[in-house]
């Protein structure tokens, strides 16, 4: 028996869908999860660990400061000096009118770490998908290994092309064509608008959530940045529909 929920939380609907399990406790343990993540992390709470870090009201020793919220603070320090500042949560305008924004790390980090949560529960089959941020392992309903579209930016109806892999993935997708120019370039403080979209795909869904809009952010040129990554593959398609492609990426693409 397999197991389908939809829950609206963290700005958006939450997909879970698992092949190989009818225990209903694991997906009411993840709903658990991404509405804690929600509390924690959203930048439109105004009482948020993510909002009070954000107006200097939290500081070295505050019980806020959890293992996951140190987690997430260290990793995008660290991303900071990987994207030569392309990447930089601290210097974005944030819902809360503060100028700390982690959000292009956290959705694809608390996906992760619920596909860890059904590995360690012996789930293999499954998909999460968070508002397009996709984490997929083993084989679907068919018994297929599962395939994920990724959208033509010029037709919600329509796909650019179509991804599928043996090994556990993270999908995630940056572009303008859903919110419009919302992406801002940290170090110049302008939004980003060269290119309609960019696909990251790789092991861990964290990773090609901050990948993908790094790579957003440097435009065409960050397939090349994104390189020095080898387990992950990239995708730019431009206003003009033309596709990049890394050869990574181009090992995961149906044709």
């Amino acid at each position: 028996m397999a197991l389908h929920h939809v829950e609206a939380v963290m700005g958006t609907s939450i997909s879970i869908d698992i092949v190989d399990s009818h225990d209903r406790a694991v997906v009411d343990e993840l709903v658990a999860w991404f509405h804690e993540v929600d509390d924690v992390f959203s930048p439109y709470k105004e009482h948020s660990t993510i909002s009070r870090i954000g107006r200097g009201e939290v500081g070295p020793g505050d019980p806020a400061l959890t293992g996951d919220v140190l987690e997430v603070l260290d990793r995008c320090e660290r991303l900071i000096a990987e994207t030569d500042g392309v990447f930089d949560v601290w210097n974005l305008p944030s819902p809360n009118g503060t100028r700390f924004d982690p959000c292009g790390y956290v959705k694809g980090w608390s996906v992760e770490r619920a596909r860890n949560v059904l590995v360690e529960r012996g789930i293999r089959d499954y998909c999460i998908n968070a508002g397009g941020d996709i984490a997929v392992g083993g084989r679907n309903h068919d018994g297929a290994v599962w395939r994920v579209g990724v959208r033509n930016p010029d037709d919600p109806l329509g796909l650019a092309l179509v991804l599928a892999g043996d090994e556990p993935l993270g999908i995630a997708t940056s572009g303008s064509y859903e919110r419009g120019a919302h992406i801002v370039d940290p170090r110049d403080g302008l939004a980003v608008t060269e290119l309609a979209g960019v696909t990251v795909v790789g092991p861990s869904l964290a990773e090609a959530d901050a990948f993908a809009t790094t790579v957003y952010v440097m435009g065409v040129e960050g397939l090349a940045w994104l390189a020095r990554f080898p387990e992950y593959g990239g995708c730019a398609i431009t206003h003009a529909g033309e596709v990049f492609t890394t050869d990574r990426f181009d090992t995961f693409l149906v044709h």
